[in-house]
């Protein structure tokens, strides 16, 4: 794991092997200066990829003759035979949670160890919880959006930025709050449910119900195989007549594909409606199959759009299931799940609130992974304690600046259960309690002193790596999951709203 890193962190190194300032006790905090997507919190995530990659990282004897290589020569020998050596059983790691709600200028995260070290171990740290932050908020705010009730389906995988960001991003997605991925190494990997029926490419490849083979099906409950196509061409006449559009509108390539898509898998038959014309050729088609296959003693499990007026559509596409149910005496028929796709982003799920929709499932791909709002998060890795003593950034850009010393981090909630503000703290002060009142100064305001009674005192951090191993046992990606949800769900209307929320405190 070593050699992801930038070369002039081996430069800083040398440096500070060369002046025997290598073994230095040092500490480091990453975190973000500003909320992403103008909102006012970041889900933290990536930390057990962050821890795994301390517990992996050493220079390996390729990794030490490939910086001998590209690192001038006058750079002392010893220095590469001291490369070899190293390792992170010095370092401790201090975190909060993954998927907790993270705050500006708050640490996610603080390293200690010798200076060499946890001067190496920045870009690692910051690749690998950078991104993965990122695509988990971004995730997040689209379940806000959505709603709890809403299923949502991550699939950007042809449109991410290569295979490592595809992975990333439905492992991160699936924290932030979506239901499962279409992409299957995703699911193989990491356990993420896995969907995916057709395209469009399907339906256009056939032509004529004489293309359809095997077109026979058994009744669920047993008994003789029964001709789908000939039972579907049946029900096609009986559904246009209760729509009243001609049957030779509907495509007879389409037909035949739903047709062979059902004999496949007669359990998971979902149809695709817009790959023609949805309202006198996809709709009719598919009630035509799904209701020969209800004859049978099977239920379709949905449609998909991926065209057009969605939340239009959908409530047309309700109506017509609702009528083919109450005519046809299929209860069912009119609570099929409706999915959609189609460049989904927020202003798309906000025109479904705002216009109301009867959507049921979301698959969004290309505004998920590639979070085109904020492209990166911008976390930053800054030390704060070299030696015992706190280190200070200045710069004219006070944005920049950083904040000295090893910190507690706490959160302060209100008598409603919300949190109010998070309190930065040496770690020498003493730890707040609730009830007690405290002074404080707030970033940005420093110079006005605020008094604050929480109700209760949450401390943040807990210690995850000591001496080369993770110490803190790890959650799964389901329980990470539910703990971004239970942290998102505490937040107050105000600071999780996603425009213009009210500013967290710190």
């Amino acid at each position: 794991m070593a050699p992801l890193a930038d070369l002039y962190q081996v430069s800083m190194a040398y440096g500070h092997w060369r002046a025997g300032r290598h073994r230095a006790p040092a500490a480091a905090e990453l975190f973000f200066r500003r909320p992403p997507f103008r909102g006012s919190f970041a889900l933290g995530a990536g930390l057990a990829e962050g821890l795994r990659g301390l517990r992996a990282f050493r220079f390996s004897a390729a990794d030490v003759a490939y910086l001998r290589s590209v690192l001038p020569s006058t750079i002392d020998d010893a220095f590469f035979d001291y490369l070899a050596t190293l390792d992170a059983s010095e370092v401790t790691v201090t975190a909060i949670p993954e998927g907790s709600v993270v705050f500006a200028r708050v640490p996610f995260l603080q390293v200690k160890g010798p200076l060499l070290v946890v001067q190496l171990l920045e870009t690692t740290l910051l690749c690998l919880i950078n991104y993965a932050s990122l695509v988990a908020t971004n995730a997040a705010r689209f379940r806000l959006l959505a709603g709890p009730d809403m299923k949502l389906i991550e699939m950007g995988l042809r449109r991410a930025q290569g295979p490592d960001g595809a992975l990333s991003a439905s492992k991160y997605s699936y924290i932030g709050g979506f239901d499962c991925t279409s992409n299957i190494l995703a699911g193989k990997l990491y356990g993420i449910p896995v969907r995916g029926t057709i395209a469009h490419s399907f339906i256009m490849s056939f032509r004529c119900l004489e293309e359809v083979q095997p077109r026979e099906l058994p009744p669920r409950a047993g008994g003789d195989p029964v001709d789908l196509a000939d039972l579907a061409v049946s029900w096609l006449q009986r559904v246009c007549d209760l729509l009243q559009t001609p049957p030779s509108k509907a495509n007879q390539g389409e037909l035949a594909a739903f047709v062979s898509y059902a004999v496949t898998f007669p359990c998971d038959f979902q149809g695709l409606l817009d790959t023609y014309c949805v309202r006198r050729s996809g709709l009719p088609n598919f009630c035509a199959v799904a209701l020969a296959l209800h004859q049978l003693g099977y239920q379709a499990i949905g449609v998909r759009l991926d065209s057009g007026d969605l939340a239009r559509q959908s409530k047309e596409i309700r109506g017509v299931f609702q009528a083919c149910g109450a005519h046809f005496q299929v209860p069912w028929f009119g609570t099929i799940p409706i999915a959609v796709s189609n460049d989904i982003s927020e202003q798309s799920l906000e025109q479904f609130r705002r216009e109301g929709s009867e959507i049921n499932m979301i698959g969004i791909g290309t505004n998920l992974v590639t979070c085109p709002l904020q492209p990166s998060l911008g976390c930053v890795y800054k030390l704060v304690e070299v030696n015992g003593s706190p280190c200070l950034k200045l710069t004219e850009d006070e944005e920049k600046m950083t904040i000295p010393g090893m910190k507690a981090i706490y959160r302060l909630y209100d008598a409603a259960g919300h949190p109010f503000m998070d309190l930065m703290a040496l770690e020498e002060e003493p730890s707040p309690s609730a009830g007690q009142e405290l002074g404080i100064r707030v970033l940005g305001r420093l110079q006005e002193t605020t008094k604050v009674i929480p109700t209760t005192v949450e401390p943040l951090h807990r210690t995850y790596f000591r001496d080369g191993q993770v110490c803190e046992p790890l959650p799964s990606l389901p329980e990470v999951r539910t703990h971004a949800q239970m942290s998102l769900n505490l937040l107050s209307p105000a600071h999780r709203r996603l425009h213009e929320p009210q500013p967290y405190p710190v």
